[in-house]
């Protein structure tokens, strides 16, 4: 193949498996926007609610969003948050909103790029509902942390 071209992989003779995938990130935060969250203070409403549907929402759309994905038929797509303990001071560095999502499905490929699409639109809808208020937040750690299916079997991040 020429540098430059691309082609979408052929997974017509692939079976079909249960596959999962799991993913994370974290939006790091100032200390105050997180009370804010969890007051539910912020002008545009329940964060924590249109980031988890903006992240089942944009799963289901991996394959419009990122060129060479197949479309699969998801059959669950979950989106949890990890708040740091209430009631606890926190260092800067402790403040966060950790992102899980993991999504599952019967299929000829993974739903590695659904997690974490989830996991990163989630992150983004995080930074949009709190950027009036704290504009110096930062999106990362996004990675993949589990997946489960397939020819390849299981895989578990750092193990």
């Amino acid at each position: 193949m020429e540098l430059g071209q691309i082609h979408m992989i052929d997974v017509t003779q692939k079976k079909e498996t249960e596959r999962q995938a799991i993913a994370k990130g974290k939006v790091q935060i100032k200390p105050a926007t997180l009370e804010l969250i969890r007051k539910g203070e912020l002008e545009k409403g329940d964060v924590l609610a249109v980031a988890k549907t903006a992240g089942i929402m944009a799963a289901k759309e991996t394959h419009h969003l990122i060129p060479l994905c197949h479309p699969l038929h998801l059959t669950h797509v979950a989106v949890e948050f990890h708040l740091p303990e209430n009631g606890r001071a926190l260092n800067p560095s402790e403040c966060s909103v950790e992102i899980t999502a993991s999504a599952k499905g019967i299929g000829k490929t993974g739903f590695e790029m659904e997690a974490l699409v989830a996991v990163s639109v989630s992150a983004l809808t995080i930074y949009d509902m709190c950027k009036a208020v704290d504009k110096s937040m930062t999106i990362g750690e996004i990675r993949l942390v589990r997946k489960s299916g397939g020819k390849s079997g299981l895989y578990v991040a750092g193990g």
